[in-house]
């Protein structure tokens, strides 16, 4: 079923000692979508292996301590879109996961000394908006609101087994069971639709096929509080709030729910990779097998075409089909929708030691301690939503943003197991970087030094003497996150965003 890359003399015995067992699953992969699946087949009373290529578990959802006493979450650093129903169904907080609420969740500052806080509190946004307008102050928790209900409307679609077209049924009473399972999705759905009623779908299209720019338009008027919630229309994507489409990527990014609240997000003790360490302890309790170091190269497949067993890749797709499938065995027009899918990505991933908490100016605390200004994520680099624009426009150029967008986030300031006393670390969410720059290479180790300052110059100009309070950094772009963590083209979402590659289109129309 497959075969292993060997690393060293431990990795061929576990190898050897895997093939002679015969395993109702196996798992390709070792992040928290594998240890979930793995946990559940298990559950289900199935034997199931995991195979993880790097030498620990986690996939993107990962913890490392690069620096002694450091521990980064190096890639994903967020935590709010894990199924409220997973974590109560595989115990996840049984097993050791502890999330931590940041409060505010939003930290917006200028450099003409204004800011914008934000976060779960209505009195504290209202106050915050105010500073810029009144009308703006009114207006978001009716947006909000709107928000909130079309989560709602799609939490049952997100928790559903989507009705797909089965390839090649067999039997009669397979087709009949198809059709039945098909029919009651669709028709749970037009109910839910006839519910919200005509007016509220149509605002729900709206959304989802608008421009981001568009959308906030027409609900603000106040430069920082738009810039402030683009920011999420573009997050991980190669958009910009201009896109068509990009509502979309708005709303995916408040569906989140933590403790029936949506738009929350929050922090993981332990940093990101505890969230994976939960879900493989609830996989091992229910006797799944993981093993790390072992590489997949390929799927075995028989003369008649199908696999040797029952398989479940968490790779991304066209290293799927496109690297682990041997050649002339799927249909051509579904290899050629794999090939041309779109994994463009723009984004990359700066962690830092640092040896104090960056002051910001517009705050003028002189605290050196921990304020509400460094609990949630701090939005640098866009002033206003045509930045976002501009910024996407260099990377459409073929060079990374002169003036980068920047989430920065300090979990150390609630996550105390995270740095050593008095010490921090700090995650930096870059956009937009290409993937092959046409001005360099992210082979050329001046090349990432140069970027890498742009950025924390960038910092430095809302947070006087934050690059000297830089221990060491470490830094993925998007080829390092294809290399390093399996992400094709670095795109943290396996695949864009578009409304042409959501949900019955995914990952290629008909399949």
């Amino acid at each position: 079923m497959w075969r292993q890359q060997t690393r060293n003399r431990c990795s061929v015995t576990s190898g050897r000692s895997l093939t002679a067992k015969k395993w109702d699953a196996l798992v390709i992969g070792g992040g928290h979508n594998d240890l979930t699946a793995a946990a559940y087949l298990a559950r289900s009373g199935l034997s199931v292996v995991v195979l993880e290529r790097r030498h620990l578990i986690d996939g993107a959802a990962v913890t490392e301590e690069l620096v002694p006493g450091y521990k980064f979450s190096r890639c994903s650093y967020l935590q709010s879109l894990l199924r409220p129903a997973l974590i109560k169904e595989l115990e996840l907080k049984r097993h050791g996961l502890k999330m931590l609420k940041r409060f505010p969740s939003s930290f917006t500052p200028y450099l003409d000394g204004r800011y914008l806080l934000l976060g779960p509190d209505k009195e504290l946004n209202y106050l915050e908006i105010s500073k810029f307008s009144k009308r703006d102050a009114e207006a978001y928790p009716r947006y909000e609101n709107r928000l909130e209900n079309f989560c709602k409307f799609m939490d049952p679609l997100l928790d559903s087994s989507p009705p797909e077209t089965l390839q090649g049924i067999s039997s009669f009473n397979a087709w009949m069971k198809s059709k039945l399972q098909k029919s009651v999705f669709w028709a749970y759905r037009l109910r839910r639709a006839l519910v919200m009623g005509q007016k509220q779908i149509v605002d729900f299209m709206d959304l989802l096929l608008s421009p981001a720019s568009v959308v906030l338009n027409n609900w603000f008027e106040n430069d920082v509080l738009k810039s402030t919630l683009a920011t999420d229309a573009v997050i991980g994507t190669t958009g910009s709030p201009n896109t068509p489409g990009s509502g979309y990527v708005l709303l995916h990014h408040v569906m989140g729910e933590t403790d029936g609240d949506h738009g929350i997000w929050l922090y993981v003790q332990g940093g990101m990779g505890s969230v994976s360490l939960a879900i493989s302890r609830a996989a091992k309790e229910a006797g799944a097998t993981i093993v790390t170091e072992a590489e997949v190269s390929e799927l075995m497949i028989e003369d008649s075409g199908r696999v040797c067993g029952v398989v479940l890749s968490n790779a991304t797709p066209y290293r799927t089909f496109m690297e682990f499938v041997p050649k002339n065995v799927l249909p051509d027009d579904f290899l050629r929708a794999i090939k041309n899918s779109d994994y463009s990505s723009a984004a990359m991933k700066i962690n830092l030691a640092i040896d104090k908490l960056p002051q910001f100016h517009c705050c003028k605390l002189g605290n050196p301690d921990a304020g509400p200004q460094h609990m949630g994520t701090i939005h640098i680099g866009s002033e206003i939503m045509e930045e976002i624009d501009s910024d996407y426009q260099d990377a459409v150029n073929g060079i990374p943003s002169r003036r980068p967008i920047i989430e920065m986030t300090i979990p150390s300031v609630l996550d105390k197991t995270s740095s050593p006393p008095g010490k921090h670390v700090i995650n930096l969410f870059v956009q937009y970087t290409p993937y092959k720059p046409s001005d360099g290479s992210w082979e050329d180790s001046a090349y990432r030094k140069s970027f890498a300052e742009s950025c924390f110059t960038l910092i430095e100009e809302h947070a006087s003497g934050f690059i000297s309070s830089i221990i060491e950094y470490d830094m993925l772009t998007p080829p390092d996150l294809e290399r390093e963590i399996g992400l094709t083209g670095g795109n943290i979402f396996h695949g864009a965003m578009g409304l042409d590659s959501l949900f019955l289109v995914r990952p290629v129309k008909g399949w």
